[in-house]
């Protein structure tokens, strides 16, 4: 009788500061999940990212928190502390090589936004990520995909673009617009706003904080 050949598991890595997650990252990871077959979709809040200025509106302990309740009601998604857990910057590299060398026998796929991945060059080892994982390009609103042509050939053949339904929401928006009082429930779960409610979360705009300092 002949074996069957055993498929190795398929996950999705999705970072990002998620400040506040919103229903965008929900359905970008869900079309990501049915397009590549992943088997979960593993939600990474960053840290400290480099690539953000110093002191993010919420706290990384929060936006954990946050992302666990947008989450918890879908068993393809789970969430790890890896990134928000640690001391010092969060980088992708960092967290590639943590999953290659507990999860060997995993197929693994990088989600993020496709306008991001242009500036892939500019990461922590920009220049072989590609090799450690697929990446997963989602479309952005007004973003073009065929942009990621300008990417070198090694690279492309890596990259998986996905094109989804535009969602023009932001966290910056999200932000925004709590901090004037105006209603976001039709952009981020209720169990995500009760948070931010109950812990005064994005209470004042950004202009109006004070500058963060570096000890």
């Amino acid at each position: 009788m002949k074996k069957q050949k055993k498929t190795r598991p398929r996950w999705g890595l999705m970072g990002g500061s998620f400040d506040p997650i919103h229903y965008g990252h929900l359905l970008a990871a869900q079309a990501a999940a049915r397009h590549c077959s992943l088997s979960q979709v593993i939600f990474i809040p960053t840290g400290n990212p480099p690539h953000k200025p110093i002191g993010l509106t919420a706290p990384a302990g929060n936006r954990y928190e946050m992302t666990l309740l947008a989450t918890g009601d879908n068993p393809l998604f789970q969430v790890s502390d890896l990134e928000s857990a640690r001391v010092g910057y969060s980088y992708t590299f960092d967290t590639l090589t943590y999953f290659r060398n507990h999860y060997p026998q995993t197929e693994l796929f990088f989600i993020t936004g496709a306008d991001a991945i242009l500036d892939i060059h500019t990461w922590k080892n920009g220049d072989i990520l590609t090799e450690m994982c697929h990446f997963i390009a989602i479309s952005r609103p007004g973003f073009d995909l065929a942009k990621l042509e300008a990417l070198p050939r090694r690279q492309r053949e890596r990259i998986i673009p996905i094109c989804i339904s535009p969602i023009a929401i932001s966290s910056t928006e999200i932000r925004e617009s709590i901090a004037a009082g105006r209603d976001v429930s039709q952009w981020t779960p209720k169990p995500v706003l009760t948070y931010i409610q109950s812990h005064g979360l994005y209470q004042h705009r950004a202009e109006d904080m004070p500058p963060a300092t570096v000890d």
